[in-house]
């Protein structure tokens, strides 16, 4: 019967590789030399192939030897992170934590937890994904991912448990050369409805028929932000943006704050969200409360001036 090399004898070989002298791979390995030298023979019996050159002064490893010893460094790596991950699930920790994010939360708070995250729990992998308007809410409830960053909802389904974590300003911006940005201030809502407006479209269909900040006659209906704000810089429409994206844009001037009869900007919402009948675990509560405040449990809040 065909046996498979065992994780003991690739960590012999690591450490005779490493140390350059079988005396010195059985210090590291807390081991008598010659329990070592028998587990290099017994490695190279089970394998076929001689790992190091026979009568030298010191160990070197043949052209097989090196070929072996980088898959037996990457087993063991592969190794150790399995038993990490066995250690976090005995206390409790979960695996996997699954994100879904809302096009419009600040970019660089969520860089900023989730360099955090990885970190603090290297051996919980995290799946992360980005939605807009309705998006989030629908993976969130169909339980495809545990954690939501969510834009607003009027009536959060009664499985949802929200909080409120942040407050995104939403600015109406144009190219300088579209007319809307050339025009007396404040904006006719007439006029604007005569003007091509770009408008940030639900996937999700779970917000279908309904309108948010929506006026013009003609609309062009975009799934992705970034191609909104690409087609904003051309000049192809007007729409709103969040601020904290089109900042570099307004000071550069390649865009112009517009400002409407009624509006000229808008407050969106932003809430981290779960089902209350799969509570994230310590992984997932740690990320939920960095992302709340911006700063890891039992840390004080970053200054904010």
């Amino acid at each position: 019967m065909d046996r498979s090399p065992g994780i003991e004898q690739l960590r012999a070989l690591i450490a005779v590789a490493e140390t350059g002298s079988f005396s010195a791979a059985a210090r590291r390995l807390d081991r008598a030399q010659s329990v070592v030298s028998y587990t290099i023979a017994n490695l190279e019996a089970l394998l076929g192939v001689a790992l190091f050159e026979r009568g030298k002064r010191k160990p070197e490893l043949t052209a097989a030897g090196r070929a072996i010893l980088a898959d037996a460094r990457r087993l063991d790596l592969m190794m150790a992170q399995l038993n990490a991950r066995a250690t976090g699930l005995q206390r409790g920790l979960e695996g996997e934590v699954s994100v879904a994010v809302d096009v419009m939360f600040p970019s660089q708070r969520l860089v900023n937890a989730l360099q955090a995250f990885a970190q603090a729990f290297p051996t919980v992998a995290l799946n992360l994904t980005m939605e807009a308007l309705g998006g989030v809410l629908k993976l969130v409830l169909d339980g495809d991912y545990s954690l939501g960053i969510s834009g607003p909802n009027n009536n959060w389904p009664h499985v949802i448990e929200a909080k409120t974590i942040a407050t995104v300003e939403l600015v109406l911006v144009a190219a300088p050369c579209h007319p809307l940005a050339q025009a007396d201030q404040p904006v006719r809502i007439s006029d604007a409805r005569e003007h091509t407006q770009l408008v940030l479209t639900d996937r999700s269909r779970l917000t279908e028929g309904q309108t948010f900040g929506v006026y013009s006659n003609r609309a062009w209906r975009l799934g992705d932000l970034g191609a909104k704000h690409r087609l904003l810089l051309a000049g192809l429409g007007w729409g709103s943006m969040p601020k904290h994206l089109v900042d570099a844009d307004l000071d550069a001037g390649r865009l112009v704050r517009i400002a409407l009869a009624d509006r000229s900007s808008v407050n969106y919402s932003v809430s981290l969200i779960h089902r209350v009948d799969a509570a994230p675990g310590p992984a997932g509560q740690w990320l939920s409360h960095y992302l709340s405040r911006g700063a890891p449990p039992g840390e004080p809040l970053p200054d904010a001036g």
